[in-house]
């Protein structure tokens, strides 16, 4: 079963494969899972359709978001507690917030005031990094880890569900110094299935396209909306990693 959706602002830290100690920021409502793709993977469930919601959209309010982490970090700093970043991420996607940009600019401000020695994450679909007022609040976060599953529009369909693969690879090329990650999956019958040759040769060639500063590749390691999926072995992992750095690109595997 698929984790129930987050209640608050705040969450952990929890002790990431790729962020150590993360504090998450969730900035979507606490009722819906407010994302504008269905990935195949996700750990919250499939994302239902308009018809489907029952409740209002309830954004948090930049000022309330600014105040949660303020009390949470203020409550590390007292206690001595280690945090390694602050992640924006949540229950969906966090660049769908209405007012994103200024909420980058409240955290920004507030982690160079309070806590200047935590870095600023931020984990997105990539879906819109094209939007001018999404970048300007990219641009303050000092690591930018951005998804990329598929180097072809099929695969790219089947594993994530919606969006525009050529938009996306266009915004991330455009974007420069982004993290990229990739979630590798396959599926019990073969309609889903990123780990191909065929598959991971269009994705090595987007990702030169795009020339990412490190790319982290990984299973799942939680419950999937699509429950036929499978994890992929730690061995084809790394193969897929060293065509990575064969581009001469860094790359983590998350096994």
């Amino acid at each position: 079963m698929p984790i129930p959706l987050l209640q608050g602002i705040i969450y952990g830290p929890v002790r990431s494969r790729r962020l150590g100690r993360s504090l998450g920021v969730n900035v979507l409502p606490r009722n819906l899972k407010a994302c504008n793709m269905d990935c195949a993977y996700c750990q919250y469930g499939w994302t239902a359709g308009p018809s489907r919601r029952r409740v209002p959209v309830r954004w948090p309010p930049p000022d309330r978001i600014e105040a949660a982490v303020s009390a949470r970090l203020r409550k590390a700093e007292a206690s001595g507690e280690l945090i390694d970043r602050l992640t924006v991420a949540g229950h969906g996607e966090p660049t769908l917030h209405p007012a994103f940009e200024e909420i980058a600019e409240r955290l920004c401000r507030l982690r160079d005031r309070v806590a200047p020695d935590i870095r600023l994450a931020i984990l997105s679909n990539s879906t819109t990094a094209a939007s001018a007022s999404v970048r300007r609040g990219l641009a303050l976060f000092d690591e930018r880890y951005m998804k990329l599953d598929a180097g072809d529009p099929m695969t790219y369909a089947r594993i994530n569900g919606r969006g525009s693969f050529g938009a996306v690879v266009e915004a991330l090329r455009d974007l420069g110094q982004v993290i990229v990650q990739a979630m590798f999956v396959k599926d019990e019958r073969g309609d889903v299935d990123n780990t191909t040759d065929h598959a991971v040769d269009a994705w090595i060639d987007t990702l030169d396209a795009i020339q990412p500063a490190r790319v982290q590749v990984y299973t799942i390691a939680r419950p999937p909306a699509k429950s036929s999926l499978t994890r992929v072995p730690a061995r084809r992992l790394r193969e897929i990693a060293e065509r990575v750095r064969a581009l001469g690109i860094p790359a983590d595997v998350h096994a």
